[in-house]
């Protein structure tokens, strides 16, 4: 609860500035009437608190209960960005017209001989006359109002627009991809050995058994000889998402479904999943390996380290065959430089979702050497899936989920 606590205030203070921001710009700037004001003001208020409580407790609850949270914390949340955005964008005209337009606004006073100033009395009057043509509707807004109101009524389009697609597009299935990995020593009765990859499917409040079963049948479909889910399978307990899980136990290939941890399961309960996981069939790869035609190892995520429960590539590849061929699973791209340094020949991984929402790639791709797709370093392949799940917002836009089917092909086989 401390944790959780801390969680929200953190980012309650953070929110809070932002919609600072968003108050000035849409409520002040846009010369609203004064009850239309007010409604504004609270409006803003209540939708501040709204993502920090969605991320601070949404892990904690049952997904019954905290998807009523989630779903307009994560919405507004890439509302926010997004509208925001436009709102940043438009800055640079707002500065430029706020000090050298002159404003347009009727002046309903009588007007007072250019020769003279206005006596106290005619600037009172004229003051009183502006004030009731704004309470009636009938003043004409400066030029600086029309831009704040335009800029308003676009961020609203533009952010509704993009999420409205980006929405469609995290909620709908899966893209089915397949690629073709030559690796040097693979030996030739391997040659087209085909690996189903899957990664940050993040069962939760907003994704449940319908998105297990789903993802489930489109493997299934594509008959693989083995399956790799590559972290980041939960966001929260077993006892509240252990039915939501229970599809993968349908998993079908000749050699079974194998599963490293992400940064995900040590938020959730890293020790009670692996134990569901080995109930519906799963096998975890705890920095050990699998006897396949080409070596199949697993490490746990690099966040296991803070709970005493890291990687370690030497334990997997212990014993190995050094003439064989080996791929491994790993669930963030950063962990090649490892996996490179001791000549491992593929790593499977996810951990990135593409950056799930342009212009978010843009971080992303400061903390991971690759957000999607198939790579080289140093010698060591690296393919990155976009995952078929989400976190947070329930949007993707410049990087729609996927399922990477990856054949693996010999030197002389190709």
């Amino acid at each position: 609860m401390p944790t959780v606590l801390l969680t929200f205030v953190l980012h309650l203070g953070a929110s809070a500035l932002v919609h600072w921001y968003l108050w000035r710009r849409l409520v002040r700037d846009t010369a609203l009437d004064e009850r239309a004001g007010r409604w504004g003001t609270r409006l803003l208020a209540v939708l501040a608190v709204l993502p920090p409580l969605a991320m601070a407790t949404t892990r904690e609850l049952p997904p019954h209960v905290g998807r009523w949270i989630a779903w307009p914390g994560y919405v507004w949340l890439a509302l926010l960005l997004y509208g925001g955005m436009v709102l940043v964008l438009a800055e640079p005209l707002r500065l430029v017209v706020g000090r050298l337009a002159a404003p347009v606004a009727v002046n309903l006073a009588p007007q007072t001989p250019a020769a003279h100033a206005p006596s106290q009395a005619q600037a009172q009057a004229q003051a009183q006359a502006q004030a009731e043509a704004r309470r009636d509707g009938r003043s004409t807004p400066t030029r600086r109002v029309v831009l704040a109101r335009a800029s308003a009524v676009t961020a609203g389009a533009v952010a509704a627009s993009v999420v409205g697609t980006g929405m469609h597009t995290a909620l709908g299935p899966p893209r089915l991809k397949r690629v073709s990995v030559p690796l040097g020593r693979l030996a030739r009765g391997a040659d087209g050995f085909r690996i189903a990859v899957v990664a940050d499917i993040h069962l939760g409040p907003l994704l449940g058994e319908a998105h297990t079963r789903r993802i489930v049948d489109i493997i299934n479909r594509t008959s693989p000889d083995a399956v790799a889910v590559v972290g980041d399978l939960v966001d929260g307990t077993v006892e509240h998402l252990g039915r939501a899980a229970a599809p993968l136990r349908h998993l079908t290939s000749r050699h079974g479904t194998f599963f490293v941890t992400g940064n995900h399961e040590y938020k959730s309960g890293a020790e009670p999943w692996i134990d569901e996981l080995r109930e519906l069939g799963v096998r975890p790869l705890r920095n050990e390996r699998q006897e396949l035609p080409a070596f199949a190892l697993g490490v746990n995520d690099i966040t296991g380290e803070e709970h005493g429960d890291g990687p370690d590539y030497d334990a997997a590849l212990s014993g190995r065959d050094p003439s064989r061929a080996t791929v491994l699973l790993a669930h963030q791209p950063v962990m090649v430089t490892e996996a490179a340094r001791r000549g491992v020949d593929l790593q499977l991984s996810g951990h990135t979702h593409g950056g799930q929402m342009t212009p978010l790639n843009l971080l992303a791709a400061t903390q991971q050497p690759a957000l999607a797709g198939l790579h080289e370093f140093d010698g060591t392949q690296l393919h990155v899936t976009r995952g078929t799940g989400f976190w947070g917002p329930p949007v993707r836009v410049g990087a729609p989920p996927d399922i990477t089917v990856v054949e693996l092909r010999s030197s002389d086989g190709r």
